[in-house]
């Protein structure tokens, strides 16, 4: 199952939180992934989806709340081995009365573009409309990648109605067209994390977290072995010039008339090429420091620089 096909399972599996939450939900579907046919006797309303919860949660709420007959059909796509599943609402007595009372209609018979305002009167009833339009067309990317949630709408003045119902919860949200629909996006993994948890997908969120928590040591191991190997290649790079120094003092002539100490420094360095300064430290007998071995390595760099410019 997709990360997406879970969190809209858990989200239709909520409990509501006042009388009016459902009926909310069930705006959301309808008007989301819902279809309104008018013909000569009337009207009928065809929602087909390729999600089981979606295709649950509408006819378990049209019987509930409408009392409505609904017709099933699931069929399935050869091509793409899925199951596409149709519930109509056929013309019947109180369906134009329903229609109104989901938003999808006004009272005068013309379509509602936005979203109807006694649908999401309270705030509980806000996050059932949003919850309702993430199960109908909610996309919800694999927090192993990217973080992005979005719901693919149809209508501009309801896109920008449903990202403005988001941001009244404290989310951000913005709209992108895409050719005849439009796209309710959240990008932020912060944003996207706090409206899945305010909505009712908490066991999605716990796994969003899991793998933040993963992610974020991932990072710390990457930086701690990039930090590391940039100091090898630093102490590598620093242990072949001073070699390289010592080799211009055997040109020089310089290298069996040094003073104890840097000839100590010389024979330690060339018996290990390999060692950072602080490891060639250690190596010595009795260990030395780090800087000790520094103001060495500056001496003979002075020695070199002296002898060569009276050479000159």
């Amino acid at each position: 199952m997709s990360f997406t096909a879970e969190v809209r399972d858990e989200l239709a599996r909520c409990e509501p939180s006042c009388e009016y939450c459902d009926l909310a939900t069930l705006a959301a579907l309808a008007r989301v992934c819902g279809t309104l046919v008018a013909g000569s006797g009337g009207y009928r309303l065809q929602v087909a989806t390729e999600t089981g919860a979606v295709a649950r949660t509408m006819i378990g709420l049209t019987h509930k709340i409408l009392k409505l007959k609904t017709e099933f059909t699931v069929r399935k796509s050869v091509l793409h081995r899925v199951r596409n599943y149709l519930i109509v609402l056929p013309d019947q007595p109180d369906l134009e009365k329903a229609l109104v009372l989901l938003g999808i209609l006004d009272r005068q018979g013309n379509l509602v573009a936005g979203i109807p305002h006694h649908a999401v009167a309270r705030d509980c009833c806000r996050l059932a409309y949003i919850r309702g339009a993430l199960i109908a067309g909610g996309f919800v990317a694999d927090p192993r990648g990217d973080f992005h949630l979005e719901i693919a709408v149809t209508g501009e003045q309801f896109a920008y109605a449903l990202a403005d119902l988001i941001c009244q919860v404290g989310i951000r949200a913005r709209v992108n067209r895409r050719r005849s629909s439009y796209a309710v996006y959240v990008k932020s993994a912060e944003d996207v994390r706090n409206l899945l948890h305010i909505v009712g997908a908490r066991r999605c969120v716990e796994d969003i977290e899991d793998v933040r928590a993963m992610k974020s040591v991932k990072n710390d191991v990457n930086r701690l072995v990039n930090a590391e190997l940039a100091n090898q290649g630093r102490s590598a790079g620093a242990a072949q010039r001073q070699l390289e120094l010592i080799e211009q003092l055997k040109r020089l002539g310089l290298r069996d008339n040094l003073p104890r100490a840097l000839a100590d420094f010389c024979d330690l360095r060339e018996a290990h090429p390999d060692l950072s300064l602080r490891d060639l430290g250690q190596a010595a007998r009795p260990p030395l420091s780090k800087s000790a071995l520094y103001h060495r390595v500056l001496r003979l760099e002075k020695l070199v620089a002296d002898s060569s410019g009276k050479t000159q």
